[in-house]
């Protein structure tokens, strides 16, 4: 068994407001293509959270990969009880739809939020229950990945523990190939 945590920014650091945001599309065609990488080399538990942005859409492409993988395992994890409830409705519906869709949904701690050690204890749990991460992340663009990276690292201090990050770089040649993949199949129409 190989369990992959995955997470990242959240949509409104990356700008992505909507489901048919063109950055939205190239992020998911990014995690398609890793994950469909990951699984092909072992992973069969993609792990992530609730989050809204890189967390859900990495649930999403997970369970659109679940037809051609079908033992692909999706584990949605969320730090506290009670998770996502001060969000608008439609965010809210949107976790409730996916955490119902995946294989497993659990909150970590069976608390509401009261502090920031839930989030720690979050941290620590998603480390000792996953063999890899992939993070959405540049380290030249902050934003709250932040945290789960600096865990990370002190993490990988003392374990093997593999890290994949993808940084606007790598988003921005993933944007040209989507780009000339939509101009090519244009032309073959």
């Amino acid at each position: 068994m190989s369990r992959l945590w995955l997470t990242g920014y959240r949509s409104y650091e990356l700008g992505v407001f909507g489901t048919e945001d063109p950055k939205l599309l190239v992020i998911k065609a990014t995690l398609k293509k890793l994950l469909t990488e990951k699984i092909e080399n072992g992973v069969d538990w993609l792990i992530t959270g609730g989050q809204l942005g890189v967390e859900q859409w990495a649930a999403e492409v997970g369970l659109e990969l679940k037809t051609t993988y079908p033992e692909l395992k999706i584990a949605m994890m969320t730090p506290f009880a009670e998770f996502g409830s001060q969000w608008n409705e439609t965010n809210q519906a949107v976790y409730g739809q996916l955490a119902s869709r995946v294989d497993f949904h659990q909150a970590v701690s069976s608390q509401p939020y009261h502090g920031p050690q839930q989030l720690r204890n979050y941290q620590e749990f998603m480390l000792t229950h996953t063999d890899e991460a992939v993070l959405v992340y540049d380290l030249e663009v902050s934003g709250k990945p932040q945290y789960d990276y600096r865990a990370i690292d002190r993490y990988r201090e003392r374990h093997t523990y593999p890290l994949t990050l993808i940084d606007m770089d790598w988003l921005q040649e993933s944007a040209n190939e989507y780009q000339e993949n939509l101009n090519n199949s244009s032309q073959n129409d």
